[in-house]
């Protein structure tokens, strides 16, 4: 049996069980697995709704955790638009030259030990739920073959998945769609957004785009920021009053 037949049937075998782990820990699986079975050196599966609701389920690895944080603090990346247009978005040499869709989001993962990027929307049914991001440190494309092994990754992605249905994490409710859940790592982003949409009458995106400005040209993680909100260290109206964010 192929090692993603393997994997596939493991996360069926998982699932069934009963205490068999969290949603996250099936998630895990298969992310690891990702890093054998392709050229790459780290895999995240984010969940996605648009732009301002995103959640990191599992990374690999430090740089994979980096690089999804800085597409949500940014608001750009491959992420989104693997999410957006439903297909691939395979970056093979980053430095050939900065994406027209997300160059802020380049510019800054230079940073990070990253040649080429991976991305693959992740779907429960018609559903689209989350996306697997892959890197590694060399530039240079899949083949054929790792590109359908890639998109069968996403899809046993996408059965680990539905593992956060049930239990303490409650992300997804019965119909696959996501819902707010306990353990979330951006729990505190979207209640300082709910914040500033209450203190500036703002609609969710620009409440989001101010915090995402207001991090940037500060300097600091939209997480720190958020937190500083959420814990009242940060002032709204002095950090977001006037026409300034």
């Amino acid at each position: 049996m192929a090692e993603v037949e393997v994997l596939r049937a493991g996360v069926l075998a998982a699932l069934g069980e009963v205490g068999a782990g969290s949603g996250v820990d099936v998630v895990g699986r298969v992310c690891r697995a990702c890093v054998r079975l392709l050229p790459v050196d780290g895999a995240a599966v984010s969940m996605m709704v648009d732009a301002g609701h995103r959640e990191i389920v599992y990374a690999s690895d430090a740089v994979s955790t980096a690089l999804a944080e800085l597409q949500f603090s940014l608001g750009e990346g491959p992420c989104f638009e693997a999410y957006v247009f439903g297909g691939p978005v395979l970056v093979p040499d980053l430095a050939a030259g900065s994406p027209p869709a997300w160059p802020v989001f380049a510019a800054e993962a230079a940073a990070q030990p990253v040649a080429a990027l991976f991305t693959f929307p992740v779907q429960i049914g018609a559903v689209r739920v989350a996306t697997l991001d892959t890197y590694r440190s060399t530039p240079g494309s899949l083949s054929p073959g790792e590109l359908s092994t890639a998109l069968q990754v996403a899809d046993i992605a996408a059965l680990a998945l539905s593992g956060l249905r049930a239990g303490g994490g409650r992300w997804l409710d019965g119909d696959g769609r996501w819902m707010e859940g306990a353990g979330m790592r951006y729990r505190e982003v979207h209640q300082a957004t709910g914040m500033l949409i209450a203190h500036l009458d703002l609609p969710a995106s620009a409440a989001l785009a101010r915090l995402r400005a207001y991090a940037f040209g500060h300097g600091r993680s939209l997480l720190e920021v958020a937190a500083d909100i959420v814990a009242g260290r940060l002032r709204l109206d002095e950090a977001f009053g006037g026409d300034s964010p």
